[in-house]
């Protein structure tokens, strides 16, 4: 999937236009536009806003699998995931498989 194609499925999926997005990362109509219709690839930083307009990163946007959105409170449990020992995540992870069944 291309960059165009990518933008394309990530606008349908939200059921956003165009404009919506312009309006959601802060680029004009135009920059927007002429992506598609000139179907230019948008360089790095507008890519960046743009995805972060969608609130995914950069390796999810480029990602051939499904994506999990990267909400503030998913990016909190990120974080704080990180700083823990083994034996702290297997205790979480026994904790969200007990939640979910």
């Amino acid at each position: 999937m291309n960059t165009l194609e990518r933008l394309q499925k990530l606008l349908k999926d939200r059921g956003w236009s165009e404009y919506r997005l312009s309006k959601e990362c802060g680029l004009s109509q135009s920059t927007i536009g002429n992506i598609y219709r000139r179907n230019t690839t948008p360089s790095i930083d507008t890519l960046e806003i743009i995805c972060k307009a969608f609130g995914i990163t950069l390796s999810q946007f480029f990602s051939e699998t499904d994506m999990v959105e990267l909400t503030p409170e998913l990016k909190n449990l990120f974080d704080g995931w990180i700083s823990l020992t083994p034996d702290q995540k297997s205790a979480v992870q026994k904790m969200i498989d007990v939640f979910n069944s």
